[in-house]
């Protein structure tokens, strides 16, 4: 072997070890190996390669050696010419028109749940939470850790070990010697480590969250879920500062994105029975994703809500799409599993990657005139978006986070004491002057 090959076979074996080079199957690997030699490509150029080759069988698209040409003038044009595919790939309208939920099952997460000791109740903010875009400050409780869910594109995976599902021993005596400011408003979540209600009252969760929501009526406690598992809240009496919240997406998505959750039809349903008990309801639409049709088949879930509520006993309807981060990407791109979601092209977003402000604000735009016969009812927001797309999409803006804030919960104030006049009904802000 010449000098140069042997020089080269070492640094493959040494850069290989910085790349995701150990997720691909042994016949890529093989072809990654042969193509390096040949062509000698740079690190940099191995690496997306690699990338390259996980996404296109990811996407469930032609894989790398069956569009890599026999031979090239040089490595240049050997490596352009993938990225072209890669690039014109992603540019386009995704269709799931070849794809089943027989693609997922050789991937399908098992997990088993662990227990853990916290000297004090979780409260924190929104994970996710940024300077740079539009924020409501949303605090957290981190109930569960993990979820037993498997959505391809939950940032929750790159947060916690998947096949670990943790539940606090001292979650609810923790949570009992919670010290709230009584002259405040909060705004509390438990959806953001784990999924709500999929658990139901496993541990005494549910029994904690519901005695805290009733000795604190100055807290909106926002359930946010995927499941249908509504037994508890159907068997038991539910405070009236308790706003039960449902992520919802299209049929599309839901069956080849969102594996292991609910079906659409059986999130409304849920929603419709907990709705009629005369507990406040809400939905999330995030993420909005974009593939071929989308604009049509989401509005067609925006209808049946429409049809199916009625929109004084809506609290709130939020819009976002995909951002990324780059550990989320890493673990995706880990998985065994097909998927269209980093199938999209890719903008910077505050220090993110997502969809460029243009598609964003189709997507915006169309979701909330699709519900003008909610508008004069219903909050409405977007959930870690861009400031600049609000005008855009509502027709104003807020100033600050803080502003959005004191006008997200004045509005849920309102319709927790319009929907029991009994709530100990208060709310405290700063100016709410535009």
């Amino acid at each position: 072997m010449e000098k140069s090959i042997m020089s080269y076979v070492e640094k493959f074996n040494t850069n290989i070890e910085k790349t995701n080079y150990k997720n691909l199957d042994e016949k890529t690997k093989e072809f990654i190996k042969n193509i390096a030699l040949k062509y000698q490509f740079s690190f940099q150029e191995l690496k997306q390669l690699i990338d390259f080759s996980i996404d296109f069988k990811m996407w469930h698209e032609a894989e790398i050696y069956k569009v890599f040409e026999d031979e090239y003038a040089n490595k240049k044009q050997a490596f352009n010419h993938i990225r072209k595919i890669w690039e014109d790939l992603k540019s386009k309208a995704n269709s799931y028109e070849k794809f089943s939920k027989d693609l997922y099952k050789d991937d399908i997460r098992k997990f088993s749940f662990t227990k853990f000791e916290s000297n004090k109740a979780a409260l924190g903010s929104c994970p996710v939470a940024s300077a740079n875009t539009r924020c409501c400050n949303l605090l957290t409780l981190d109930a569960v850790q993990s979820c037993g869910f498997d959505c391809s594109y939950c940032s929750i995976q790159s947060f916690y070990n998947q096949d670990k599902i943790g539940f606090d021993k001292n979650f609810k005596e923790n949570l009992a010697n919670l010290k709230l400011d009584p002259n405040e408003t909060y705004h509390i979540g438990t959806g953001q480590s784990s999924d709500s209600l999929m658990w139901g009252n496993k541990e005494g969760i549910l029994d904690a969250l519901f005695d805290f929501a009733r000795k604190n009526p100055n807290v909106i406690l926002e359930f946010k879920t995927k499941s249908n598992n509504i037994k508890y809240f159907l068997e038991n009496d539910v405070p009236a500062n308790i706003i039960c919240t449902w992520s919802l997406n299209t049929p599309t998505i839901i069956e080849n994105e969102e594996h292991l959750a609910a079906s659409l039809e059986k999130r409304i349903n849920a929603a419709k029975k907990v709705s009629q008990k005369g507990v406040l309801v809400g939905f999330h639409f995030h993420p909005i994703v974009h593939y071929d049709n989308y604009l049509k088949e989401y509005e067609e879930v925006y209808k049946t809500l429409i049809e199916t509520f009625d929109s004084k006993k809506v609290a709130l309807v939020s819009f976002g799409t995909l951002t990324f981060i780059k550990p989320v990407v890493n673990k995706i791109r880990s998985r065994n599993f097909k998927s269209k979601i980093l199938q999209m092209p890719m903008s910077e977003a505050n220090g993110k990657q997502s969809y460029p402000l243009k598609i964003k604000k189709e997507m915006f735009k169309h979701a909330y005139d699709s519900f003008k016969p909610w508008h004069k009812d219903v909050y409405f927001y977007l959930c870690m978006e861009d400031e600049t797309l609000w005008k855009d999409v509502f027709g104003y803006e807020y100033s600050s986070n803080n502003q959005m804030e004191d006008f997200m919960k004045m509005s849920y104030m309102n319709k927790i004491k319009q929907n029991s006049p009994s709530h100990n009904f208060s709310f405290s802000s700063g100016s709410l002057n535009f």
